[in-house]
């Protein structure tokens, strides 16, 4: 009987050393700064390779590059991008609640979900709402902003759009397709285009699905006496939309019906992630975030 107590003594004090160094190294880690810290980039996501990889992962390497002391993961929005992914070339995507919950398994005590979206529309919201649901799951869990948010990103994001913009003669004109939304953030595009017109002449803000849409564009076309337009995707991908919808031969893509309308159209299938300017603007949104003005400075 002694000898089976001797033991079980020798097995618990053996625990309690085990678990004594582990508690101490965890604290002597903490002590330290070297807390698990990681910056999670959410988008919608792409099918198409080649854009993907200079925009959604140019993003992400320049976000990786300028905070080397975090762990950049990525994160999809669309389930069907995620699935044909999946099934086409057996690439697994997280979808956002999936790379957190990982990230938490993983012991991560500070995590930056920084999204690629352009506006504070239905799909940023949806990501807020499911990073409610890791509330208390990290130490430190904040939400960086869209391009479009505060009037200082505006002005920022006409700036950066400026360095990939064509000189522009008097009749001619750039026509930037953004995506467009029923949500009541699409009155960001009509903002945008304020903030352009007192940079830029000539330059038109469209939308495949919201305000305004292909019908004003051409309006206002027509009445600067524009002979030359040139298409210009307002998304972080030149995807599905800018291939098809904007440059597509089809009869209803934006390039034959400005063509049938009497203009000289040329098109650009560059998405704004390939843009260094716009990839500077979400390493200072995340900066943001890890210096506490997650909504920008002037929200405080």
């Amino acid at each position: 009987m002694r000898r089976y107590s001797c033991m079980f003594l020798v097995v618990l004090v053996t625990v309690l050393i085990i678990t004594g160094c582990a508690a101490q190294q965890a604290s002597g880690t903490r002590e330290q700064g070297l807390d698990k810290k990681g910056i999670l980039v959410v988008s919608f996501g792409t099918s198409y390779a080649d854009t993907r990889k200079v925009t959604i992962e140019a993003c992400e390497n320049r976000i990786a590059e300028h905070f080397p002391g975090y762990e950049v993961r990525r994160a999809f929005t669309s389930s069907i991008i995620r699935n044909i992914l999946k099934d086409r070339d057996n690439i697994l995507v997280d979808s956002p609640e999936e790379a957190l919950t990982k990230m938490k398994e993983e012991g991560f005590t500070e995590v930056i979900v920084q999204p690629l979206h352009i506006i504070t529309g239905e799909e940023y919201t949806e990501v807020l709402e499911t990073v409610a649901d890791f509330e208390g799951a990290f130490e430190k869990l904040v939400v960086g902003r869209p391009i479009l948010t505060t009037i200082d990103d505006y002005k920022a994001a006409a700036e950066a759009l400026k360095t990939q913009l064509p000189q522009l003669k008097k009749d001619q004109a750039v026509v930037l397709m953004g995506h467009g939304t029923p949500h009541p953030a699409n009155a960001s595009y009509s903002c945008l285009q304020l903030v352009i017109s007192d940079m830029m002449p000539n330059v038109f803000v469209g939308t495949v699905e919201g305000y305004p849409g292909l019908d004003d564009v051409t309006a206002r076309l027509k009445e600067a006496d524009i002979k030359e337009v040139t298409l210009v995707p307002y998304m972080v991908v030149a995807g599905d939309h800018a291939q098809n919808d904007m440059a597509g031969d089809e009869d209803d893509s934006w390039k034959t019906i400005l063509k049938k309308e009497g203009f000289v159209v040329k098109t650009y299938l560059h998405g704004l992630g390939e843009n260094p300017g716009y990839q500077q603007i979400y390493i200072n949104h995340v900066q943001d975030c890890i210096d506490g003005y997650p909504m920008g400075h002037q929200a405080e």
